[in-house]
């Protein structure tokens, strides 16, 4: 077995082989330019552009024509909520989400909010669910737009989307969905949730950074957005400038395999998860897993240590095992996290927290040393914890009173 071990895939995830592969002839021979369809090249570039996106179409159950290529889900996220608000400003200015959505949407909320827009952010439950009956008495007359996190990223709790989108369609509102966690792990159909618009990424299903994609639904109703880029007119003048070939050929590969090979897929490392979470819980006494007990990522776990700081830990362990104590998105940042904190969360659970991200390339052989890795420094770490000692003094005094 080779180290560092990666469980670090609700950040990134390797490029699978059969990706590279596929990418490979777009920087050497299929290099064109996909607007140029006047010549051989750009011809060519535009054929692989077409069965990229039908096969990110396919994974969702969604027409190619309503797929529209981004930099990635931040950039989705963004043009979803700021081209739905600016596009019907005359219908309505109230947006509804949660607090525990991807920074993209929450600052993406805020600034709108600073413009203007009323903004409201549901709370969750102790399991980060919202409800969606308070979603149903959210909204106003004035409701243009619910965005609600398919998976969230840091406790992999998986909300009840499915629910809101009756809600949105019975009450004729836009339903916009942030799904970059959940597709490539679990089924998406953008039909059954009822999502009008769905962002997800690349990156996040074993495929290259740098390329997204928005769903942008044309029937039923048909959604217009005003474009956040503009120039060349490329992607139906939503999405102004040259395509990134590479990019769309390897997100189209990524997620052809995961159609092939989700099910099978989501078993196995929801195996391996099982046996990493039930691992660490026997060998370490007072831990918490935090997100849904059922309704979570088939590859996350998220636990809490008290009485061993997160980034602690992870300075013993980050030259031997790659993980994370909350999300990447917030780029250089170490304060608590937010998501903990919105489910009730102490610093004692938000500040001791560590995400492991299960993925595809994972083993058994690798749980099993990150379990026994882990429990032996975190162990230590306790042994050297004033704290942790007195209560442990505490707990022997107690059981000595009660003989």
């Amino acid at each position: 077995m080779k180290t560092p071990v990666y469980m670090d895939c609700h950040a990134t995830t390797p490029v699978d082989p059969r990706v590279s592969d596929a990418m490979r002839p777009c920087f050497e021979s299929d290099f064109g330019n996909p607007a140029s369809v006047n010549h051989l090249f750009g011809r060519r570039a535009e054929e692989l552009v077409s069965r990229a996106r039908a096969a990110v179409a396919d994974l969702i159950g969604a027409h190619p024509q309503e797929i529209l290529f981004t930099g990635g889900a931040t950039e989705s996220n963004n043009l979803a909520l700021k081209g739905v608000v600016e596009m019907y400003a005359g219908t309505g200015a109230h947006l509804i989400t949660e607090v525990t959505e991807h920074k993209s949407v929450l600052e993406t909320a805020r600034y709108l909010e600073q413009k203007g827009l009323a903004v409201t952010f549901l709370p969750v439950d102790s399991n980060g669910c919202v409800d969606p009956d308070g979603v149903g008495r959210a909204i106003t007359d004035k409701t243009v737009l619910i965005s609600v996190l398919f998976a969230n990223n840091e406790i992999g709790t998986v909300q009840p989307v499915g629910e809101i989108g009756k809600i949105a369609k019975e009450r004729g509102i836009f339903f916009h969905v942030d799904a970059a966690q959940a597709t490539g792990k679990l089924p998406v159909s953008v039909n059954e949730i009822g999502a009008d618009l769905l962002s997800f990424s690349a990156h996040k299903m074993y495929g290259p950074k740098g390329i997204g994609a928005l769903y942008v639904r044309k029937k039923n109703p048909y959604v217009r957005l005003t474009p956040l880029l503009h120039g060349g007119g490329q992607e139906v003048g939503l999405r102004s400038g040259t395509l990134n070939v590479p990019g769309i050929v390897g997100f189209g590969r990524a997620c052809e395999i995961a159609g092939e090979e989700m099910a099978e897929e989501s078993e196995r490392i929801g195996a391996l998860r099982n046996r990493l979470e039930r691992g660490l819980l026997d060998r370490i006494p007072d831990v918490c897993v935090n997100g849904h007990p059922v309704a979570r990522l088939p590859n996350n776990l998220n636990i809490s240590f008290p009485y061993v700081h997160g980034g602690m830990l992870l300075k013993q362990i980050n030259e031997t095992i790659a993980v994370s104590t909350g999300s990447a998105c917030v780029a250089g940042q170490s304060a608590s996290s937010y998501v903990l904190k919105a489910i009730g969360l102490g610093p004692e659970k938000t500040e001791t927290s560590v995400r492991f991200g299960l993925g595809r390339f994972n083993t058994e052989e690798e749980v099993d040393y990150v379990i026994d890795r882990v429990s032996t420094i975190v162990n230590n770490l306790r042994e050297q914890s004033p704290l942790y000692q007195a209560v442990k003094s505490g707990r022997k005094a107690q059981g000595s009173d009660s003989k």
